[in-house]
């Protein structure tokens, strides 16, 4: 009784104030709390408040991305003009349709892929499926032919087209003949980086002069990216991939440095690119190829390879998440821990790739593509720890397109023949492409939270510990510094349905953009500051933060 004299208190005073937004609002929320209250008692959804904290920041976005290795290579240069494009609008458009739905997903980073060689060794590369092979921009005589890469360009121009704010190039191995072994991969037994010293400078020279290029071309890269995952081996000849010790990377960046500090480039560079973030902040059976946020920006027991102060040197660490999002708990642990040692030493970090390779008990391996929304969830729950534990400031998927049958791509390619989906030959030139969950679900992030804005705080009042909420729901809300734009993201990894309010006070949401098994960021306006997130869905609630 005393709560119904407080809400009628609460009515008058806003009607006497003559407030008919706000009173629209407060009758709206107390409608909803009734019939809330009616559906919880008898088990259709459960409530759950949220409170945001607009004043308690944590860090900057500065993207959301994934590559163009490898498949662009032939669908950017032989498929037709009206699929790709429509691909390529899947992926960096931030236009909506007729409706208000996002016709794609925004991508506000980009990886361009810089190549080996190893399409011009064809079979003698070693590599038996030319899909993982690459053109060079360079030969052996050190000519240039910047007409390499067709595909790749043509997809590189439509994101910048687009709108996509920020672009990366990175390289997994030297130009061939440059190399140890004459290959783009690994058959020594030596694990260092497959470059012969001699050559280490032309090297240097060549990605500068990359960049030199395509910055004439009107394509400035904001982030070099000379090695990646150093911790492999890479002995199987598979696709283009180089060991390298952390001696081996500081040597290639300093001469890096060098180079584009002679060119008057802007261009930061980007490493390590570990393959597991393990190798980040602790040896993890590497001695010479781990514990890398030590050897590089730490103290002076590494002082060998030490790097910190490099002007050129980007002041963030890269990693991957392969083989560390399950069990959960280690979803969890690692991310803690990573972040403690970032902490430690004043860094920021990047999630720079990831796909489903790791076996596990909600989707399985990475064998077998899912454009369902299994995979699409428990994805969306890797990047919310990556987010809100680890504190990435960007966060990227492995490949864009995929043709294979693999949990591995945003966009997967078929030729549409039952039995002969994957023909690689005829897929060349021309085939069928499927949208997949997990496109919509990364677009609940990217197409929404863009560089510069700002993650703020949220706390559930469910009662869950931290590791109870990643089986059930997880939220994240971000700000735009330089309006009052705000962003939340829930994802509600149950089978029940979730109802959420929020702190009306100061925050007020006025679209919903669900991905779900029959949704695709479909747009949902509402007033109010409530919402029911439907079972096994990504919601992403656009709208304002109110200032007093």
């Amino acid at each position: 009784m005393n709560q119904k004299k407080q809400k009628i208190k609460r009515y008058k005073e806003i009607r006497g104030a003559g407030g008919l937004l706000i009173l629209n609002r407060f009758i709206c929320i107390l409608m909803f709390g009734i019939v809330i209250s009616i559906f919880s008692q008898k088990g259709y959804t459960q409530s759950v408040e949220i409170f945001i904290d607009p004043s308690l920041e944590y860090q900057e976005i500065e993207g959301f991305g994934a590559s163009d290795a490898w498949r662009t290579q032939f669908v950017g240069k032989n498929w037709p003009e009206e699929k790709k494009n429509r691909i390529a609008e899947l992926l960096f458009s931030q236009e909506e349709d007729g409706q208000g739905n996002p016709k794609g997903i925004g991508l506000s980073l980009w990886r361009f892929y810089i190549s080996a060689g190893t399409t011009e060794q064809a079979e003698a590369s070693g590599i038996p499926n030319e899909w993982r092979r690459g053109e060079s921009f360079i030969d052996e005589n050190g000519n240039y032919n910047w007409d390499k890469q067709e595909g790749q360009q043509w997809f590189l121009k439509k994101a910048k087209d687009a709108g996509v704010e920020k672009f990366l190039a990175f390289s997994n191995a030297a130009p061939v003949f440059w190399s140890k072994n004459n290959k783009g991969w690994n058959s020594l037994p030596n694990k260092s980086l497959n470059l012969k010293r001699k050559y280490y400078e032309d090297y240097a020279d060549f990605m500068v002069q990359f960049l030199v290029h395509f910055q004439e071309e009107g394509f400035a890269f904001d982030y070099l990216s000379p090695i990646n995952e150093p911790q492999w081996d890479w002995e199987k000849a598979s696709q283009e991939g180089t060991p390298a010790n952390n001696e081996n990377i500081a040597d290639l960046v300093y001469l890096l440095n060098v180079k584009i500090s002679q060119k008057e480039l802007d261009t930061k560079i980007l490493i390590p690119e570990a393959a597991d973030l393990r190798f980040l902040y602790s040896d993890s059976g590497k001695p010479i190829r781990g514990n890398q946020i030590e050897n590089f920006f730490g103290t002076s027991e590494y002082a060998t390879t030490n790097i910190k102060d490099l002007k050129n040197l980007k002041n963030t660490v890269s990693g991957h998440s392969y083989f560390t999002s399950w069990p959960v708990d280690s979803l969890i642990s690692i991310r803690q821990q990573l972040h403690n040692k970032l902490t430690e030493n004043d860094l920021d970090y990047w999630q720079s790739e990831f796909c489903i390779l790791e076996r596990n008990d909600d989707i399985g391996g990475g064998g077998s593509r899912d454009l369902g929304i299994n995979t699409a969830l428990y994805v969306a729950r890797v990047i919310h720890a990556d987010l809100t534990l680890a504190h990435a400031k960007s966060w990227q998927w492995w490949t864009a397109i995929s043709n294979a049958d693999f949990k591995d791509g945003l966009i997967y390619l078929d030729t549409g023949v039952e039995g002969d989906l994957y023909n690689l030959d005829s897929l060349k030139y021309d085939g069928e492409f499927h949208d997949s969950k997990l496109l919509w679900a990364i677009g609940n992030y990217s197409r929404f939270i863009r560089p510069g804005m700002l993650r703020i705080s949220t706390k559930l009042d469910n009662g869950l510990s931290t590791r109870e909420q990643y089986d059930d729901l997880l939220v994240s809300a971000y700000k735009d510094p330089k309006n009052i734009n705000l962003v939340l993201v829930a994802i509600n990894y149950s089978d029940k349905v979730k109802a959420i309010t929020f702190n009306e006070d100061q925050v007020l949401f006025l679209n919903s953009y669900e991905t779900s098994k029959d949704k695709n960021l479909q747009l949902k306006q509402f007033t109010g500051n409530h919402l029911n997130v439907n079972p096994k869905s990504i919601v992403t609630l656009t709208g304002k933060l109110i200032i007093p």
